[in-house]
């Protein structure tokens, strides 16, 4: 039981899944489940935000093409640089992250996830693509300056239903509770949602003439 002094973390949940049902949201909903209680016994109080890029997509491709992000997107965008911790998951395509995975946080300013703890999950079809998250997707958030978790997640079509660990590994279940856990310690100390931002402020190296004289400041030329 959340006691009455319990503080107030935000925790983004963030599904690349293409499908619908997708076993990608599937994880991220453990995850984020997992996370939530662990924070509950530790007196934290978690308020969930859960993104599905899957209606985000043509925004996001809007976005890339004029600069200018959508009302929903914008607030999808708002709600990820505010928050406490991010559960990033995302299925596996052709042994890296999806493309719309990838263009979403292209999007966003390569300063705004900074201290931001995360916790990479992904799915695949066979166990060979977990390479992914540690040659693509941590590679990734350390150039954003987002800290990510020891613990990542991979779930192959096998490991759904397993719950014993006859081999001497971890099992789903397992691995997911460790994850969250991570997720929650990092999560229960972080003051992010609690900073002021400026939703004026111009990011760092701004120049009014943008690069090589563009006028696009901001945005370099893709």
């Amino acid at each position: 039981m959340t006691s009455s002094t319990s503080t107030t973390t935000r925790i983004v949940a963030l599904s690349a899944g293409l499908s619908q049902p997708s076993s990608t949201r599937l994880l991220a909903d453990r995850l984020t489940e997992a996370a939530v209680g662990d924070l509950a016994e530790r007196g934290v109080e978690a308020e969930v935000t859960v993104i599905e890029l899957r209606d985000l997509a043509h925004d996001i491709t809007n976005n890339l093409v004029t600069g200018f992000p959508s009302t929903k997107l914008q607030e999808a965008i708002d709600a990820l640089t505010g928050a406490d911790g991010l559960i990033a998951a995302t299925p596996i395509f052709t042994a890296s992250y999806s493309g719309l995975f990838k263009s979403f946080f292209d999007v966003i300013d390569n300063t705004a996830l900074t201290g931001l703890p995360v916790l990479i999950a992904a799915t695949g079809g066979t166990p060979r693509h977990s390479l992914a998250l540690d040659h693509a997707l941590r590679p990734l958030f350390s150039y954003l300056r987002a800290p990510v978790l020891p613990t990542s997640v991979f779930a192959a079509a096998e490991d759904w239903g397993s719950g014993s660990a006859d081999d001497g590994f971890p099992t789903l279940p397992d691995r997911i509770r460790r994850a969250a856990g991570e997720l929650a310690a990092a999560v229960a100390v972080s003051t992010r949602s609690s900073q002021v931002r400026d939703p004026f402020a111009l990011a760092t190296g701004f120049s009014p003439g943008g690069a090589g004289g563009s006028g696009v400041g901001g945005f370099g030329e893709q």
